[in-house]
């Protein structure tokens, strides 16, 4: 029966001389018999052993638990529940990953658009990263529920042009109206903008919001606390009272 120096233990399970060592120390893997200079050899046996540590060791287990898990007399159903639970953890460790790598990549890309870089300006950032989930599901709102205007509005159209029915088209009229008064309502309720000078959240006032310059995610505004006049970065305001 073949047996491994330390050295060649480590090697055939691509690993370093000091992790065989230590997983001996830890009583994870012992060695089957010691030469005449009290050097550990370590058998076949072994080496399946050492493999199947790492393995588990790969899949993120805690060497406790292996170790535990060398002990049990039926070692099959442990090893099913445990890569279930690790998977679970692992899925939930990737899931966070992800989310922070997210936020790194719209931080980077919001920092590009900045001419000025201080401490503030990752704070507003901050505020306009937090607030974009409820922002676009403002926006969501009033386009799902623009929609059946725009199906109104087209049939109305079509009705008049090819059966001359006109009525439904001044029912149109009524109903943007109406839809229109309330979509600036709501957006202007649940709207806020960060001011570039001051760092300040504020609403303005709905005349001046309505007709401001703007952009998609800008408006040219006047702050309301320091009075700085220039294009204010749009965010969710429906917190702010």
């Amino acid at each position: 029966m073949s047996q491994y120096t330390t050295g060649e233990l480590a090697k055939l399970c691509g690993v370093t001389v000091r992790t065989v060592q230590y997983y001996d120390g830890r009583g994870l893997l012992v060695p089957s018999a010691l030469s005449e200079g009290g050097r550990r050899l370590y058998s076949e046996d072994d080496l399946k052993k050492m493999k199947t540590i790492c393995f588990l060791r790969d899949t993120g287990l805690s060497l406790d638990t292996i170790g535990r898990l060398l002990k049990e007399e039926d070692p099959g159903s442990v090893v099913a529940l445990l890569a279930k639970q690790q998977e679970t953890v692992l899925r939930g460790e990737i899931a966070e990953r992800q989310r922070q790598l997210d936020r790194l990549t719209e931080l980077k890309d919001s920092l590009g658009s900045v001419s000025s870089f201080s401490l503030e300006t990752i704070g507003d950032i901050a505020t306009i990263m937090e607030n974009k989930k409820k922002r676009s599901a403002m926006l969501r709102n009033l386009i799902l529920l623009g929609l059946p205007v725009s199906v109104l509005q087209w049939a109305s159209i079509l009705l008049w042009i090819f059966k001359g029915v006109w009525w439904p088209f001044l029912l149109w009229v009524a109903v943007a109206i109406l839809y229109g008064v309330w979509a600036s309502r709501y957006y202007y309720r649940n709207t806020a903008y960060i001011c570039p000078q001051c760092h300040e959240v504020f609403r303005p006032s709905l005349r001046e919001v309505v007709f401001a310059r703007h952009t998609t995610k800008t408006r040219k505004l006047t702050c309301v606390k320091c009075g700085h006049r220039g294009f204010c970065v749009e965010t969710w305001g429906g917190d702010l009272k």
